[in-house]
């Protein structure tokens, strides 16, 4: 978690052990202080606590030892040279040898006695330790080292972990009595059996027991967790006191008149989101609502309701979103479900003829109501709403913080409804969206058919091929995805041009057939896009880095080239590009994954449809680093903990949050006053 310390003008450059070049390398991992140093935690540990004696050594262990030094030499070698130290205890003696470092010659004397911890090999039928980590043993003093449970350390180039253990042990030794305060009140730590912060801190850096390493890492997991909530939800709280929206009441005719205009039913997921939009749209208080569904889950119409509501008040709505391609998407569809209603639908992109750009410019500075559709194109500066109540934004997390913030620094504030089509796991919803009412289209609509999806290999590629041409022959159209657009000498997985070129010659010879990539202008994908969305293309052949097929029902078939080289969510949304339609559809996976972890991703993507529970085994697959990016902070957002391992603790904490700060508002509780005076102190970046 990031704690913004007060400025300290020594910095850590003149601390014991670090100097200005170990200051400015610290400086990667966002530590400036003494309390950051403090707060720079191990990545693992090692248990270097067992003492064997070299009788016991075996060949390829990873080992403690701790003997008496009986002789140190310094060999040349045709190329290097190389230091031998050899130990002995009362059982035997073995050599530890380290290749181009005659400085440490200078480290070992005879009759020293020394720890090494290292792996024993064997060669020319003697057992030896290569490059071992050692400690000079000193009865008055704890091992740094070896000999007990040794902390291992994020490192970068010029960082070194010996070095830096070092300089650990002297900060903690030296600074942590002066840098860290305890908070929590003794009755509170007590309630929640929590170790004090200083120990904890201490433990973390060099436990005494694993068990005192796991209190440790609760107490600090504990500590993130509670002081990241008590932020969140003030900062709720305080948007609610601070900001006051247009209230947009909306008449149960309304309703009534939408429903019954709609070609189908609308789930139960809809109708509960739909439901949470007439609350929060009725209100003064700004809508703050994320809307998740999968591919194809009927979130455009609570968009298409949202923005009824707005422009049935008299005012202008904007729906933000990353591409052109889907920007006409949401266009066509929006002005379809609001046809009835005689809804002004308008579509602004950067392919916008300049005479059409200068009449909604016009009529939007005019307060017009309207609902505007649009891409970066919409964040203009000569773009000026004269009466915006409602944002749209689809798949945020493509925009930065300051675009996305751009269309609501307005007063009144509008309304915000966030869309993403990737569900996201119950972990993340409470980090990162935490500040975001949720709404989840977990059912698709009826009439939509589950996509049949086969894991196989290349062996069975022109059985796919001709099937897939079957398809074609009855007017049906199909995607090939490829991760790489040209191959190079250092891959051999298959391109997009090349399979391009292979497909257009061999099996699809007499099928019109596209190709789109990133490196292809806006113009010429857009151009492809239209015309395999209109059917002049039957085949598309397309790398990831667009969006592809955004809507098109009469695509019944997707190949993924190498899909163990996608992630799990990105190879269930491509998934999602198909099966929209009345035909039955299938996706053909060819991957040839080396790990288990690529093989258990292919397996539940074919085992599963379900969007939800997809999104939460790719969390636990691959951690939650790989998420923090949505909130483009260039930093994680917790030293240690993880909201997926420590998801008990997270829902602990946001409790006694939520109950903290309930009974400040009835009376002065010591721990909420203790808790606000520490973040006045030490405010997180959120």
């Amino acid at each position: 978690m990031n704690i913004q310390a007060p400025v300290e003008t020594s910095g850590i450059r003149f601390l014991k052990g670090v100097g200005p070049k170990k200051a400015l390398l610290l400086e990667k991992f966002g530590v400036r202080s003494p309390r950051d140093l403090l707060y720079f935690f191990p990545r693992r540990y090692e248990d270097r606590s067992h003492l064997k004696t070299i009788s016991q050594v075996l060949p390829g262990e990873t080992i403690t030892l701790r003997g008496k030094i009986l002789t140190v030499k310094l060999k040349p070698m045709r190329r290097t040279r190389l230091v031998e130290v050899l130990i002995g205890d009362e059982t035997g003696a073995i050599p530890a040898i380290w290749f181009n470092q005659p400085y440490l010659k200078n480290q070992f004397q005879p009759d020293q006695e020394v720890i090494f911890y290292g792996k024993v090999d064997l060669y020319q039928d003697r057992l030896q330790m290569i490059s071992p980590e050692y400690e000079l043993f000193d009865q008055d003093q704890e091992g740094i080292h070896t000999g007990r449970i040794t902390p291992i350390y994020p490192l970068t180039e010029g960082l070194f972990q010996r070095s830096l253990r070092t300089t650990l042990r002297e900060v903690v030794q030296t600074q942590l009595e002066k840098s860290i305060q305890e908070y929590l009140t003794p009755a509170f730590r007590k309630e929640h059996q929590l170790m004090e912060l200083s120990e904890a801190i201490r433990e973390m850096h060099f436990p005494s027991s694993f068990q005192k390493l796991d209190e440790a890492r609760y107490r600090i997991v504990f500590d993130e967790f509670l002081l990241f909530e008590m932020t969140l939800l003030k900062k709720i709280e305080h948007m609610k006191s601070k900001y006051r929206a247009s209230a947009l009441p909306i008449a149960s005719t309304w309703i009534e008149d939408f429903k019954k205009s709609l070609p189908f039913r609308l789930t139960a997921g809809q109708e509960s989101a739909l439901k949470s939009l007439v609350e929060d749209l009725g209100k003064t208080i700004p809508m703050n609502r994320l809307l998740m569904g999968d591919v194809g889950s009927g979130k455009t119409v609570i968009a298409a309701f949202a923005a009824l509501a707005a422009v049935k008040n008299n005012y202008q709505a904007a729906v933000l979103v990353p591409t052109e391609i889907l920007a006409e998407q949401h266009y066509r569809t929006l002005a379809r479900f609001l046809e009835a209603f005689s809804i002004p639908v308008e579509l602004i992109t950067a392919s916008t003829p300049p005479a059409r750009r200068e009449r909604l410019i016009a009529e939007l500075r005019q307060s017009k109501p309207m609902l505007l559709v649009g891409t970066h194109a919409l964040l203009q500066e000569d773009i000026r709403f004269g009466k915006l109540s409602l944002v749209i934004v689809d798949e945020q997390h493509k925009f930065g913080v300051h675009q996305r913030c751009q269309l609501l620094n307005m007063n009144p504030r509008p309304h915000q409804l966030v869309m993403t089509a990737t569900p996201i796991p119950r972990t993340l919803a409470l980090t990162v969206y935490g500040d975001l009412d949720v709404s989840a289209l977990k059912e698709l609509p009826a009439g939509r058919k589950p996509v049949k999806t086969y894991w196989i290999t290349r062996a069975k590629q022109e059985d796919v091929l001709l099937r897939i041409l079957q398809k074609i022959q009855k007017g049906e159209q199909a995607y090939f995805i490829f991760p790489l657009i040209e191959e190079t000498e250092k891959s051999d997985m298959l391109a997009a041009t090349r399979e391009y070129e292979r497909l257009k010659k061999s099996v699809f010879k007499d099928i019109s057939i596209g190709l789109v990539h990133g490196r292809l202008s806006t113009e010429e994908r857009n151009r492809s896009m239209q015309a395999f969305n209109r059917g002049e293309i039957s085949v598309l052949v397309a790398t990831s880095v667009i969006e592809v097929g955004v809507d098109n029902p009469n695509t019944t078939a997707i190949v993924i080239e190498n899909a163990e080289r996608f992630g799990l969510s990105q190879l269930h949304q491509m998934r999602g590009r198909i099966g929209r339609g009345v035909n039955p559809s299938e996706c053909f996976l060819f991957g040839e994954p080396k790990t288990e972890e690529g093989k258990k991703r292919l397996r539940i993507l074919t085992k599963s449809q379900d969007g939800f529970l997809i999104a939460e085994e790719d969390l636990k697959l691959r951690g939650a680093g790989d998420f923090w990016g949505t909130r483009q902070s260039g930093e994680p957002l917790f030293h240690i903990a993880n909201p997926v391992l420590d998801y008990e603790i997270l829902l602990k904490t946001r409790k006694i949050a939520l109950d903290l700060i309930h009974r400040s508002a009835r009376e002065s509780s010591p721990e909420w006053r203790a808790i606000q005076n520490h973040l006045e102190q030490f405010p997180l970046r959120y």
